[in-house]
């Protein structure tokens, strides 16, 4: 009869070593290989929620077989060395999970935490991830609970553990060896920085997907609505937030008031050459980025403003400073030829009344649309000043993945929010 890992770990011994010593024929290997050919192209890690073979992973583990299932397929390798074929069975694009079965029957099996799906885990809680980080066997990593992530659009939990690649997918576990989270990702340039997707999430997955008979075509169909439906919730909230008015010199300008964007600001006042213009810049960044495949990331936000003020600068050199900085950009070449449409821009100077409050600006829009995903679009909005000679504030709205007509009224309401005080 099949057990889960609440049974088992009840005769185990404590903390890590009662986890480790009940987790290995709960744990899996995922594998991505080209179909036909033997050799793997990507590993990560997966476990087990159900006696029957269904078990939780990274979207982003098996995103190749979701988006090209004739190329690529899954295989499955245990802690006891056995190993087959899997199955791609349900998605979900905007919390980086997915839905799989193995042919393992009778098998014990994780069960979530109580105390996660109802979100009331108390920060501290000493938690375990499991996987299979850079291929060199199961591992337990120690680390804690923080909460979940502030700034996020996407809701992650902070796990004070070192998270490496190659356990994408596997669990987070508390001391009784209950699921609280699905290892995600974590931060290149900072230790011990990692998150985990909340396990409420994958319990919904299980859910929706345990019936779930879905062909390869059904579930490329599934990626393009779910990040449709993804895109039209985040450009809703942000317009629902609103602006918040800031001072950049004698300018106004519009910052989002959403809570989940982070800012920082730099300035240029202590650079060595003496600097000929002061340039001060505040750039807010929203951390709302989805995952679509190995070589495209979308869904990034920014809004940044620069204001320039020349010292010794006349206004042809000081023209000749601020222009550059004033070009907007869109990710071009490489594999974005693959994902992107040629982008296009249009310039023009725009007057927005009333003319006593509001500058004249040189408006630069730019955008770029998905070849795989209708109605999606990269849109940059550059604005810059240009009622003085000796100073200006260049303003940008960056915006992936977004539906053109959002883009066009949050671009309206940012120009509409450039005004100039004297």
């Amino acid at each position: 009869m099949a057990c889960s890992i609440a049974t088992a770990a009840a005769d185990a011994p404590s903390g890590a070593e009662g986890v480790y010593a009940s987790a290995p024929p709960r744990l899996l290997q995922i594998r991505t290989l080209v179909v036909g050919g033997g050799r793997q192209t990507s590993t990560g890690s997966g476990f087990l929620v159900s006696s029957d073979g269904l078990a939780i992973t990274n979207y982003h583990v098996v995103s190749d077989v979701a988006l090209e299932p004739k190329t690529y397929r899954l295989e499955y390798t245990a802690a006891d060395g056995s190993h087959g074929d899997v199955t791609l069975l349900a998605v979900d694009l905007p919390n980086d999970l997915a839905l799989v079965r193995v042919d393992k029957h009778d098998a014990p099996f994780f069960t979530f935490d109580k105390a996660a799906l109802d979100g009331i885990l108390q920060k501290g809680e000493r938690l375990y991830s499991l996987g299979n980080p850079l291929d060199l066997g199961f591992t337990i990593i120690e680390g804690t609970y923080n909460g979940l992530v502030e700034h996020s659009y996407n809701e992650h939990i902070h796990f004070t553990g070192a998270l490496n690649p190659g356990m994408s997918g596997g669990p987070a576990v508390d001391p009784q060896g209950q699921v609280v989270g699905i290892n995600v990702a974590t931060r290149r340039d900072r230790q011990l920085i990692s998150f985990l997707v909340p396990a409420r999430f994958a319990a919904a997955l299980l859910a929706r997907g345990r019936t779930q008979q879905a062909t390869p075509e059904d579930l490329r169909k599934d990626v393009t609505a779910q990040l449709g439906s993804w895109r039209t919730a985040l450009y809703r909230s942000l317009a629902e937030q609103g602006f918040r008015s800031d001072a950049f010199g004698p300018y106004q300008a519009p910052e989002t008031q959403a809570p989940w964007f982070e800012c920082w600001s730099q300035t240029n006042a202590s650079a060595s050459p003496k600097p000929r213009a002061r340039i001060n810049t505040t750039s807010c960044t929203a951390d709302a980025s989805v995952f679509i495949a190995s070589d495209l990331d979308t869904g990034a936000v920014q809004i940044s403003h620069s204001y320039f003020k020349s010292i010794d600068l006349n206004q042809f050199q000081f023209a000749n400073i601020l222009m550059p900085k004033a070009r907007p950009y869109l990710s071009l070449g490489g594999p974005y030829r693959k994902w992107y449409t040629p982008q296009h821009c249009h310039e023009d100077f725009v007057g927005i009344a009333p003319a006593s409050t509001h500058p004249p600006l040189r408006v630069m829009w730019c955008t770029q649309g998905y070849r795989e995903f209708a109605d999606l679009y990269d849109v940059v909005l550059v604005a810059v000043t240009q009622d003085q000679s000796d100073e200006a504030l260049v303003s940008r709205l960056s915006l992936q993945a977004v539906g053109y007509d959002d883009a066009i009224k949050l671009g309206q309401r940012f120009l509409e929010g450039l005004q100039v005080v004297r």
